[in-house]
Formats: C-alpha cells, sequence, structure tokens
C-alpha cells in the first residue's frame, strides 16, 4: 500500500506539471496562429484532457463491460462541471464571453439532454435499469458530435473580430509554433500517464480498504479521469485564462457524452447497470448551474463556485450512502 500512495502522489504531481504545460503551449499556440483560446479549449484542450476517459471506454468496451464507460463519463461530467469549475471560480472568478454563454453553453446542455433521452429509451421512464445505449444511439451521438465540431470552427472562421478581442486580452510575446506544440504533446503524456498511475494505485488503496468496487467506479475512476481537467483549469484560471478554463470543462463534456459514448456505443451497445436516473438529472442539474451561473454579469464568481463545490460535496455523500 505504501508504494501505491508514494504512485497516487507521484501521478498527481505529474498531472499538475503536464497541466502548466499543456496550458502554456496551447494558450502560445492561441496567440502565434491567432485563433481565439476559446476555441483551442474547445478542441484541442478538451480533447486531450478527456483521453483518460476515451481510454477507460475503449478498454471497457473491448473487455465487454461496456457499462463502466457510461458510469465513468457520468461521473467525470459531474465532476468537470461542480468540482472543477466551482474550483477553478474560488481561484479566480471566471470571466465569460458573451457568446460561449449564448451559442456554447447550449450545446452541452443539449448533449446531456440527448444523453439522458438515449437511456431513456426516447421515451419518459421512472427508472432506467435495464435500458442500454444501442449502436444507433452512438450513431446519433457521433452525429451530433461531427455538428459540435463544424460549429464551433466555423463560429472560429466567421468571428475574427473576436479572435482578436480574445487575442488582447492575453499579454505577453507569442510562442514559437515548435516549442508550443512540445510543451503541449509532452503536457498531454504526462496528464495520460499521471492519470493512469493516479487510477491504478488508488483503485488499489481502495480494494486493500475493502471499499466496494461500485464505489471505486463512480468515483475515483471518475474522479481520477477527471483530474486533467481539474489541473488544466484551475492552472488556466489561476493564469488569467479563463477561455481556455471554461473552454475545457465545455468542451470535454461534450467530448465525453457525444464522441467517448458515441464510439464506445458504437463498439458495443452498452447496457445500463449502477447508473441511476438521479444520477442524470444531476449532471443536467450541474450543467443548468453553471450556464445560470454565467449570465450573471458573464462572470462566475467565487460565491457561485463555492455552491457548486457544496452541491458536489453533497452529491458525493449522497452517493457513498446510497451505495453503502
Amino acid at each position: 500500500m505504501l508504494l501505491d500512495i508514494v504512485f497516487i502522489v507521484v501521478g498527481v504531481a505529474l498531472v499538475l506539471w503536464g497541466a502548466d504545460r499543456l496550458t502554456e503551449g496551447a494558450s502560445g499556440l492561441a496567440r502565434r496562429m491567432n485563433v481565439p483560446e476559446m476555441v483551442i479549449g474547445l478542441t484541442i484542450v478538451a480533447a486531450g484532457t478527456s483521453a483518460p476517459e476515451l481510454f477507460v471506454s475503449f478498454v471497457s468496451a473491448l473487455k465487454g463491460t461496456p457499462d463502466m464507460a457510461l458510469g465513468n463519463v457520468v461521473g467525470s461530467n459531474i465532476f468537470n462541471t461542480l468540482l472543477i469549475v466551482g474550483c477553478a471560480a474560488m481561484v479566480a472568478p471566471m470571466q465569460i464571453s458573451k457568446a460561449t454563454v449564448k451559442k456554447d453553453m447550449p450545446f452541452t446542455v443539449i448533449a446531456t439532454v440527448l444523453l439522458i433521452a438515449a437511456c431513456m429509451d426516447f421515451w419518459p421512464v421512472a427508472s432506467i435499469s435495464g435500458h442500454a445505449i444501442s449502436r444507433l444511439d452512438g450513431f446519433l451521438l457521433l452525429a451530433g458530435f461531427a455538428v459540435f465540431m463544424y460549429y464551433t470552427f466555423r463560429m472560429a472562421a466567421n468571428k475574427p473580430q473576436q479572435a482578436g478581442e480574445e487575442k488582447a486580452e492575453n499579454t505577453g510575446e507569442a510562442m514559437n509554433v515548435w516549442k508550443g506544440v512540445l510543451f503541449v504533446v509532452i503536457g498531454l503524456a504526462c496528464l495520460i500517464f499521471g492519470s493512469n498511475l493516479f487510477v491504478d494505485s488508488a483503485t488499489n488503496v481502495a480494494r486493500q480498504l475493502n471499499i466496494s468496487e461500485g464505489v471505486i467506479g463512480l468515483t475515483i475512476v471518475a474522479g481520477g479521469t477527471s483530474l486533467p481537467e481539474l489541473a488544466t483549469s484551475v492552472v488556466a484560471a489561476r493564469k488569467g485564462q479563463s477561455a481556455i478554463a471554461i473552454g475545457n470543462v465545455i468542451g470535454s463534456n461534450v467530448f465525453n457524452i457525444l464522441l467517448i459514448l458515441g464510439l464506445t456505443a458504437t463498439i458495443c451497445p452498452m447496457q445500463i447497470d449502477g447508473i441511476t436516473l438521479v444520477d442524470l438529472l444531476v449532471m443536467l442539474a450541474s450543467v443548468l448551474m453553471v450556464w445560470g451561473f454565467s449570465y450573471t454579469k458573464y462572470t462566475v464568481a467565487r460565491w457561485e463556485g463555492a455552491v457548486l463545490v457544496l452541491m458536489f460535496l453533497g452529491y458525493m455523500a449522497w452517493l457513498w450512502q446510497s451505495i453503502a
């Protein structure tokens, strides 16, 4: 167990260091290429920090246990919207552009509603136990992801003024392209390796302490795979790059639902087991709360971040009690 604890510390250190390099490289590339940091956060950073969820989901599908993928994504999205946005806002109030609130955040809400509908087989039910996310559902989710990516890049191309405004918010010289790419690659590698090391070691410790598999899957695995988003968003918020911080969360949530679950369901239909309608509704409520807070002066204030963190702790307490 002592060695596992050492690995947990090393994993966290790698994640934090990798998040710093990734944020620095991504923002540097954004300045060099005149690309809005929001777009970088929605695409490159979000895709990179969603890599642990993608890895876990693919392995689960290939091993014939795709239901773990659903639990991982639902748990990770709740971590993202409650804990990560909450912690980032508590570090520094998050300034959010009007375009993000009115055009980007609705995609997260739509993706969440689409997932809930797929779990309910597109019919109102009181329980989703025994339902499944079919291959057809997977194709629909992938189609939604394609629309999201098309929209993101089209908006970036049609809003050169907005790109200039977001670029102007950041001080400092533009980073050399190759240096920026190197920072992004090294950062992503540290995030992925550190997250896997953390999840494996924390799982071993939990098992040695006789903690149930259900608690491990819904808390440790989901929390561990969300470490990159947490580290990246907090570091970005501390550096005053709230566009990357909020873009990372929005993009990761959309990636998790539309791309990861879409691909996983296409490979192997997911039988819903261990995830309840309450979990899905908490995920939707968390997204709506962040969207609502963003409308208040287009800022998520420190006290609003504290509310999100308290809601997360309350959900974790309820989850622990219901599973135990």
